[in-house]
């Protein structure tokens, strides 16, 4: 009989076939003997050191297959996390009360609360240290780690989480969607699925029941996963997914149906996403992440290895544009290095451009190595903007490193806006740069006072909440009044439906993952810049978020509506 599961959906995409359960881990006996003497604590001690070692070894190993891709850096990452000292020296002490697969998970729930207080990128990185966990007490234990088996034919993915070192393992030319239990809009599992245009759909309760080989339709547009789907179902979906494929050989810029341009721009994090992204259909990188480079080193790249980064990838995109995002780091992704004192509520602390404060060498160091990227890439249309500014003050602060730096007349000079003080001060703010670029991520967080990880207050955070709308077109509006270009290249950006409502908001640029650019490409392609203001209105003036979204359908044509399955 046909069900249907709910969830969070992530992408517009949809596909149907037999579903793949993964093994759950196995956990540490309730039994295990703790050890008695100084032979058998020896003996503990080794099993604790060996298994984190073979966990090391492991996952460097597909770091190293996957190497120059984003879930390369991930799993790099993650290996340092089993090879930490003292990871290895608090299991170790627990030894006198637990045996060491236990001491080995007590030691680990000891971090992750840590990690979960400080809350964003740390509170993500649970799920990796539960993963280290999970195998090292796998190795002491002598058995098969909890996974997937070989993938045979292509096949529904269901886990109640998806960590790196999971994803890594799997065949993903096999792998046609992913269902997991628990997550939220910005977990790793959904952030894979868009990378690889997979439909997906997270906080799925229930999933992990479904019989292994059960059918399943997975609709990321509509956050349904369909149990047993009849016929019917299979082939709208199949139906669907025709019409969704001739969106690819769209590869126009970005425009209105009546020729209003918006450009379509892409979002990376690394030099290998600038290199798969320049191969693509899109107007250049809206958001060049560039913190992977010092998160990932235990002291501040130089000022000539930064430069060869921005090179290669400036030079991937010669005669299109990139936006360069400075240093993003801080709170949930503290640096070494850099956050040298412990803040309360570090979400609110010295992080991203705030860092010049106490480390400006930083921001120093990485303007000039950007400096002498761009001298390399003359073709390139270069644009560079800070996080996190508050105020005009801090904006000008920036303009003025930026030109001291030598960008003055290489590049243009802008900000992010997305905390609510800056776009509510937006005509002020914008009058003393050149661009800004909204990140609807932080500036839903801020506003809404809701942290964007947690799935238990997605509500909370939906982009469609009348007071971050309201501070995003009071954003565009002053772009307007002060001649400043105004992008969005948060997860907003990526969704068919609000980027209508963005362009009719006076939104001039639109930045993604590039397997979310065709769709919005097609939406944009067949509504008016009229209709896209229409939509604004109506949005704008809505009560919540449900009502906002509901007035804003009502005014899609019939070919869009089709394209976002809402028929």
């Amino acid at each position: 009989m046909m069900t249907v599961l709910t969830g969070i959906g992530v992408g517009s995409t949809a596909a149907a076939g037999p579903c793949v359960q993964f093994t759950p881990p196995v956990n540490a006996p309730t039994d295990e003997a703790v050890p008695s003497g100084p032979e058998q604590l020896a003996t503990a001690t080794e099993a604790i050191r060996s298994a984190l070692g073979k966990v090391c070894a492991e996952l460097s190993a597909a770091a190293e297959v996957n190497a120059g891709q984003t879930l390369g850096d991930v799993l790099a990452a993650t290996a340092e996390m089993a090879s930490d000292p003292e990871y290895a020296e608090l299991a170790i002490g627990h030894l006198a009360t637990h045996g060491p697969a236990n001491a080995l998970t007590v030691a680990t729930e000891e971090f992750a609360t840590m990690f979960r207080a400080i809350g964003g990128y740390m509170a993500e990185r649970v799920a990796d240290l539960n993963s280290v966990r999970d195998r090292a007490v796998a190795h002491i234990l002598g058995v098969e780690s909890g996974g997937l088996a070989e993938l045979t034919e292509p096949a529904v993915v269901v886990a109640h989480e998806l960590t790196p070192a999971d994803t890594s393992g799997l065949d993903m030319s096999k792998v046609i969607a992913l269902v997991t239990e628990v997550g939220g809009p910005t977990s790793h599992t959904a952030i894979i699925a868009r990378q690889l245009g997979l439909p997906c759909v997270v906080k799925v309760d229930g999933a992990t029941t479904v019989p292994a080989g059960t059918v399943l339709a997975v609709d990321g547009a509509r956050g349904q996963v369909i149990v047993d789907p009849d016929e019917r179902t299979l082939a709208a979906i199949q139906e669907r997914m025709e019409r969704y494929a001739r969106l690819l050989d769209d590869d126009r810029p970005g425009a209105t149906s009546d020729g209003h341009p918006v450009q379509l721009l892409a979002n990376i994090g690394t030099t290998a996403d600038a290199r798969a992204a320049a191969s693509q259909p899109v107007e250049g990188i809206g958001l060049f992440r560039t913190e992977f480079m010092f998160l990932d080193s235990d002291q501040e790249p130089c000022i000539e290895v930064q430069a060869e980064a921005y090179r290669e990838v400036l030079s991937a995109f010669a005669g299109r544009k990139v936006v360069v995002r400075t240093l993003d780091a801080g709170a949930d992704k503290p640096l070494a290095y850099a956050n040298l004192s412990i803040e309360a509520n570090p979400a609110l602390g010295q992080r991203a451009y705030r860092l010049v404060r106490s480390v400006p060498h930083l921001m120093a160091h990485q303007l000039t190595a950007l400096a002498q990227a761009i001298d390399a890439c003359p073709n390139t249309e270069t644009w560079v903007m800070a996080p996190m500014i508050s105020t005009a003050t801090e904006a000008a602060d920036f303009m003025a490193r930026a030109e001291a730096a030598g960008l003055g007349g290489k590049a243009r000079i802008g900000i992010m806006v997305e905390v609510p003080a800056a776009a509510l001060c937006a005509d002020e703010v914008l009058s003393t740069v050149q661009f800004a670029s909204i990140g609807t991520n932080d500036l839903a967080q801020y506003t809404m006072a809701t942290d964007r990880e947690l799935g238990a207050l997605a509500d909370l955070i939906d982009r469609w909440q009348p007071a971050v709308l309201r501070l995003v077109a009071q954003t565009a509006e002053a772009g307007q009044r002060t001649a400043t270009p105004v992008g969005v290249c948060g997860e907003s950006a990526s969704d068919p439906l609000m980027a209508l409502v963005l362009v009719g908001m006076g939104i001039t640029s639109l930045s993604m993952s590039t397997a979310s650019i065709p769709a919005v490409r097609f939406a944009l392609r067949h509504t008016s810049l009229e209709t896209c203001q229409q939509m604004a209105r109506a949005a704008l003036g809505a009560a919540d978020s449900t009502e906002a979204v509901s007035a804003v359908q009502n005014l899609l044509n019939e070919e869009v509506r089709q394209a976002m399955a809402l028929e």
